[in-house]
């Protein structure tokens, strides 16, 4: 384990955060990483060796890594494997933290996630909790529920929590980066009666390689006049570009084709529908800025997921939910077919969207760890831990 920077500011207690790599896990870490660092409170990462380079605020923090894998390998032997790393990473995790002596220890999903919580809920001079980013909690969080001291979930239901974990859960929405969450104050930009209605597309590169064939197809069964009221701005592989933005031109309708836009924020400002995934970031991202969706779950996420985000958004009235099975351009040229004809439509789910957003989530997951912290003199340096030189988690 080795810390990859020095941290400057003394101030106040320590707080260990501890996630996986991908964005949906590091996006909220580095939101309450700001808002902690602007109250004064020290911080840490802990992640495993794969978190070589996050960005932004995290890439300020101390960093240490440990062992870490998936909770459940595949197979036998998998599995074992997964145990034993498991095992490794709690027994680095408890010797880190107890030197560290951080007042709390915040996890935000993903395995790297496990052995650190595992470890900080044995230490009773350390306050827990989690932020799950999704509808369904996921497979760290779920086994670090029980143990931990508050869940703070970015949906008001959160499938897979027990019920005798409920007293523990506490809404907060998620965290997005604040060139977003300027977008909560500006207006929806209502679309006029007859006209021009901007269409942003993303995805990833699994939803851009399907978008990219779902779409064009779809725009070739809308009739002349109502493509000529569409602007496209969509997000493809690299190697579909030249592809969809001649089946655009054939069509007649206004695109800008690109495998990466490096302003969204703009565009997701100047658009008055967006058809995407149901990742945990872009549900709060459209919430947050009020922006109506066509969602197209990916149908190959842990627990599907991807499917019970973007049903809350849809039971909200804010968007329309066509699985990927179903996709065929037919139906999804008849939705956007009503939504060009009728664009009240897309003004009233705008509404519906931004009253279920959390602009100030960042804020109410800080509130809820520094509440943590103000209850953490329990008077107990341990509580319950394994013998020293022990690497088995409980």
């Amino acid at each position: 384990m080795a810390a990859h920077s020095e941290s400057h500011n003394q101030k106040k207690q320590l707080i260990v955060l501890a996630t996986g790599g991908t964005g949906g896990h590091v996006f909220p870490a580095e939101a309450l990483a700001q808002e902690l660092g602007a109250r004064g409170y020290r911080l840490a990462l802990v992640t495993d060796r794969r978190g070589v380079a996050y960005g932004g605020a995290l890439d300020r923090l101390d960093r240490y890594t440990i062992s870490a894998s998936a909770i459940s390998g595949r197979g036998l032997i998998g599995k074992v494997k997964a145990a034993l790393k498991l095992a490794r990473g709690y027994g680095q995790a408890r010797g880190l933290l107890k030197r560290l002596r951080p007042a709390a220890a915040i996890g935000f999903g993903g395995y790297p996630s496990a052995p650190v919580m595992l470890a900080a809920s044995r230490i009773g001079a350390v306050r827990t909790a989690i932020h799950e980013q999704n509808a369904v909690l996921g497979r760290a969080n779920r086994l670090l529920a029980p143990r931990v001291d508050a869940i703070a979930t970015s949906f008001e239901r959160t499938r897979e929590i027990r019920e005798a974990d409920a007293g523990k859960v506490e809404r907060t929405g998620n965290p997005i980066r604040p060139a977003i969450r300027a977008l909560a104050t500006e207006p929806y930009p209502e679309p006029e009666p007859d006209g021009a209605i901007a269409v942003l597309i993303t995805g990833g590169s699994q939803g851009a390689q399907v978008f990219g064939d779902l779409i064009p197809g779809a725009l070739a069964e809308l009739s002349q006049d109502q493509r000529a009221r569409l602007s496209i701005t969509q997000q493809v592989r690299a190697e579909q570009v030249s592809d969809v933005d001649g089946r655009y031109k054939f069509l007649g309708v206004r695109s800008e084709i690109k495998p990466f836009f490096d302003d969204m924020p703009a565009r997701l400002r100047a658009a008055h529908l967006v058809i995407g995934r149901a990742g945990a970031s872009t549900l709060a991202e459209l919430t947050t800025a009020g922006r109506p969706a066509i969602l197209i779950p990916y149908p190959y996420a842990i627990d599907d997921h991807q499917s019970e985000n973007a049903a809350r958004l849809s039971d909200a009235a804010g968007a329309w939910t066509i699985p990927q099975a179903d996709a065929t351009p037919s139906l999804l040229a008849a939705r956007l077919a009503e939504l060009i004809d009728r664009p009240a439509v897309l003004t009233a789910a705008a509404q519906a969207a931004h009253r279920i957003g959390a602009p100030d989530a960042a804020e109410r997951l800080a509130e809820l760890v520094v509440r943590l912290i103000g209850d953490s003199d329990r008077g107990v340096e341990e509580n319950a831990l394994a013998p020293d030189g022990a690497e088995t988690a409980a």
